[in-house]
């Protein structure tokens, strides 16, 4: 009989192959940013939160996307409307991926028709040489979980 073998549950520093490819892209590049370390609020029926994936030195907002569902077209829509100060924009894993089964509209598409920048797979080069304004106002720095202390 086999001894048995203690299960580790392994925390992964990205939730998806896309995010560690972009993340390693901006580290071979030398650009500043930070993953996953601001909230912004936004309000919807009850106030929520929104926590993006990558927000550059620049003030660029980058979401890594594979799926696009409703609620998440929909808050980024809310978003837009309630920060327009803010810069966000998509990579997609997949920018010719349709929004729903049947549908003829794909996510670059949409991205187009609500004013979003978005890319195919990696970050265009011109959006790490921008100047911008660095976040500061309407987002806060998240604060580390005392049990991860």
């Amino acid at each position: 009989m086999k001894p048995k073998t203690q299960r580790k549950h392994v925390v992964a520093k990205y939730r998806s192959g896309l995010e560690k490819e972009a993340a390693a892209f901006l580290s071979q590049h030398d650009i500043g940013y930070k993953y996953e370390a601001y909230t912004i609020e936004w309000e919807d029926l009850s106030y929520r939160k929104y926590t993006p994936d990558f927000v550059l030195d620049n003030g660029v907002i980058i979401e890594t996307k594979g799926m696009f569902d409703a609620d998440d077209r929909r808050k980024h829509l809310e978003v837009k409307k309630q920060h327009p100060e803010l810069d966000i924009r998509f990579v997609f894993s997949n920018a010719k991926g349709k929004l729903y089964k049947g549908s003829k509209t794909c996510y670059s598409k949409w991205c187009e028709d609500n004013g979003f920048q978005w890319a195919h797979r990696v970050i265009p080069q011109s959006w790490l040489l921008e100047t911008g304004t660095p976040i500061t106002d309407n987002v806060k720095l998240k604060t580390q979980r005392r049990d991860k202390l």
